[in-house]
């Protein structure tokens, strides 16, 4: 019998950590276990432990920096926390997350670079990002969406310049893959409705926005997921890079041939987020290698209607659910290892 193990952080237990608790009980199958997290709430640790590298963290008078690997290694991961102060979303710059990435394009310089653009407050579309690598224009690209309006020049020629060869792989949450940078289903729409914005101010700073997607490739201006992470979608683009999930990475280098059974997990499976990215893409790998997918949660909070929708075969809580406030945060080792063993029993072969 041929078991994938790819969980999602259940409670305080890590994805490796889980996955290896769950794979114990297959004792006797052959199994994969596979470090696996969305953008923004695990994936710098998940591709660290399936690398074997370490994460180190940097906090000083900017943002916290989160590199995976050190100097010289082929793939790189790097993620920073960008601030905004509350009301200044219009303001707030991407350069930090820039000022980070540009080490790693001093000296040898790896195949890529995977950017976790996720829980950064910006809506700059990665403008300060690009001045941080050595775009020029007419306006100052670190002064946030509103320094934006007048935009006439960009000049991308040293930024690329600098890339070289290394290919950028921006890592954003599954649901804005798709994401728009302008229009009506665009982030400044969906912010500034939310947020109460004046009409006069948000088709100001869309149009800002559009500008710079023209001059940074007329191709960008609706390209699917350049709005992704306050529009650092689009930074990625502009220098020839892609956008992908956390989950799409690992699971890109899953031997998903004669499966027999997928096993993924998640601290709450609940109806509205359907256990996350990772149970979704969990599922979707399942359907691709013929085989059911089967959720270890803390908690499951959906009928079997619902998740048989979106290719999951059945789904078993550790414990049960106090459903108005589902919260699967403090599972133990010793009980998720218990759970395990009574699911395997069931499905082994």
């Amino acid at each position: 019998m041929r078991v994938l193990v790819a969980s999602d952080q259940i409670g305080a237990l890590g994805s490796a950590a889980a996955g290896e608790v769950l794979a114990r009980a297959w004792t006797g199958a052959q199994l994969q276990v596979l470090p696996v997290g969305e953008a923004g709430s695990g994936f710098l640790t998940a591709l660290a432990d399936r690398l074997g590298v370490a994460t180190s963290t940097r906090a000083g008078a900017g943002p916290v920096e989160t590199h995976v690997g050190e100097p010289g290694d082929a793939v790189r991961g790097v993620g920073v926390e960008v601030v905004a102060p509350d009301g200044a979303l219009y303001e707030a710059s991407s350069r930090p997350l820039g000022d980070a990435l540009a080490p790693l394009l001093t000296g040898p310089t790896p195949e890529r670079i995977y950017v976790d653009l996720a829980g950064s407050t910006v809506h700059d579309a990665g403008a300060g990002l690009l001045a941080a690598l050595g775009a020029s224009a007419d306006v100052s690209l670190e002064e946030g969406a509103r320094g934006l309006v007048g935009l006439g020049r960009l000049d991308l020629t040293a930024v690329r310049s600098r890339l070289g060869s290394t290919r950028l792989v921006g890592v954003v949450p599954s649901d804005q893959l798709a994401q728009p940078l302008c229009g009506l289903r665009g982030i400044t729409s969906l912010v500034g409705r939310t947020a109460g914005a004046a009409s006069e101010e948000m088709l100001a700073v869309d149009a800002a926005l559009e500008q710079l997607a023209r001059l940074a490739g007329p191709e960008l201006v609706g390209a699917p997921g350049a709005g992704a992470c306050g529009g650092l979608g689009l930074a990625v683009l502009a220098l020839g890079g892609s956008l992908t999930s956390g989950p799409a990475v690992a699971l890109a280098e899953a031997d998903l041939r004669q499966l027999d059974l997928v096993l993924t997990g998640c601290s709450v499976f609940d109806f509205a987020r359907r256990g996350g990215g990772v149970v979704a893409a969990a599922a979707a790998a399942a359907a691709e290698a013929l085989c059911p997918c089967v959720v270890v949660a803390g908690e499951v909070v959906i009928g079997s209607r619902e998740m048989r929708t979106m290719g999951v075969e059945a789904a078993y809580a550790v414990r049960e659910s106090s459903l108005d406030r589902p919260s699967g945060g403090d599972v133990t080792a010793e009980e998720l290892a218990a759970l395990a063993r009574r699911v395997a029993r069931s499905w082994r072969w």
